[in-house]
């Protein structure tokens, strides 16, 4: 049995823990040390079970913690060669001998068959992860643009996902606090995915077998859980498939209660 424990989510941090209560890996750390240990506690979780970091992307809703990470502890932390690079160059780590590239992720000390996939989004150079292990295939996948054919190929077949449902397209071309450059980059091909595109491939995901669907990175000012949710059940019960039925459907909280998905 394994949990999947989203210990905070939106466009201010993001992190996501995949494992049981003695092992497992944690995709970003975009909050505070104290606030990832303490969210990782309230779902069963001792930080000593994390055994290795996943870095998507270096921005800091994503990376928050590193520096206090690679501070006090000596846990691996794997990222695409662009993303160590842009760490090193912000000084976002303390130290570089913990750091790993993605070729290197069959190093991670942990029992699961973990593989990086590029995904299009403004930053150095942004991936993101599936993980295998008995007959479980989870996937980590945010901060894309739009589903390119490697972001396809890559988690169709998982039968868990967490994806990304950043925004609400009326909210956000309404949404007059942030400048146009701003809503046309989140909106662009390097920006982030909409409950729209989100529902449509999660249409896509359910019929080539995910059976837990985990919507993550909703922003707090373009964006609704209730949206979000309705959007993607409302496509798939267009093609016939059932929430609750043919699959579950969770949206991660902007900062954990400690709810977390089995699988």
């Amino acid at each position: 049995m394994a949990k999947i424990l989203p210990v905070c989510s939106s466009s201010k941090g993001n992190a996501v823990f995949i494992g049981d209560s003695k092992s497992g890996i944690l995709v970003d750390a975009g909050c505070s040390f104290k606030a990832l240990k303490d969210g990782l506690e309230l779902g069963g979780i001792p930080f000593d079970a994390v055994k290795a970091i996943m870095i998507t992307h270096e921005h800091s809703d994503h990376v928050q913690a590193l520096l206090q990470i690679t501070k006090h502890t000596e846990l691996p932390i794997y990222a695409s060669n662009g993303t160590i690079n842009a760490l090193l160059r912000d000084k976002l780590v303390l130290s570089t001998a913990n750091l790993h590239e993605c070729s290197e992720l069959s190093t991670a000390p942990i029992d699961m068959e973990i593989h990086s996939f590029h995904t299009p989004h403004d930053s150095a150079e942004s991936v993101g992860y599936t993980f295998c292990w008995g007959e479980h295939k989870v996937a980590c996948c945010t901060d894309l643009g739009y589903v390119t054919d490697e972001v396809k190929a890559n988690l169709l077949g998982s039968d868990t996902v967490y994806i990304e449902a950043n925004y609400e397209p009326v909210l956000l071309k309404n949404n007059f606090k942030y400048p146009l450059y701003l809503r046309e980059r989140i909106a662009s091909d390097k920006g982030h995915l909409s409950n729209i595109d989100s529902a449509e491939f999660c249409t896509e995901l359910v019929r080539n077998g995910a059976r837990h669907l985990i919507l993550g990175h909703l922003s707090q000012e373009n964006n609704t859980p209730s949206n979000a949710e309705k959007a993607v059940s409302n496509r798939l019960l267009s093609s016939g498939m059932n929430v609750g039925v043919d699959y579950t459907l969770n949206v991660a909280p902007v900062k954990t209660t400690g709810q977390y998905i089995v699988i």
